[in-house]
């Protein structure tokens, strides 16, 4: 049912007005503990639907606030691709607000994930990664 549930969540969080209404409902706190402690598929799904709210500047704030940079940035270290993109997209768009920059670059596992994807990752990912890093 996690996982089902944290896709759906994923496939309503484009929507602009579907991000402010999941922040609304809590539902920022079970994506977040999904994505650190779920199942790969759970973690995926996680990850997909906190890389879109983050698209809402106000969610930014509350991902950050619920512990959401450790597992995303855990999540760069995955094996599989998808996982990666997503974590990495979401923490681009977590580091547009400026507490959440310093909340990424004092995490003491942050800084250096980002800057090994900037190495091994793909073009997609290194111009993300770069993202994130400014």
């Amino acid at each position: 049912q996690k996982t089902s549930a944290a896709g759906a969540l994923a496939h309503l969080a484009p929507n602009a007005d579907n991000q402010v209404a999941v922040a609304r409902a809590g539902g920022i706190v079970p994506l977040v503990a999904l994505a650190r402690e779920g199942t790969a598929a759970q973690q995926r799904s996680a990850a997909c639907a906190l890389l879109f709210l983050a698209n809402n500047a106000d969610n930014r704030a509350k991902i950050a606030q619920a512990g959401g940079v450790a597992p995303l940035v855990a999540l760069l270290s995955d094996e599989a691709p998808a996982q990666r993109m997503y974590a990495v997209q979401a923490l681009r768009l977590l580091a547009l607000n400026d507490g959440n920059k310093v909340a990424i670059a004092s995490w003491e596992h942050g800084i250096p994930p980002l800057v090994a994807m900037t190495r091994e990752g793909g073009a997609p990912e290194k111009e993300e990664t770069a993202g994130a890093l400014r």
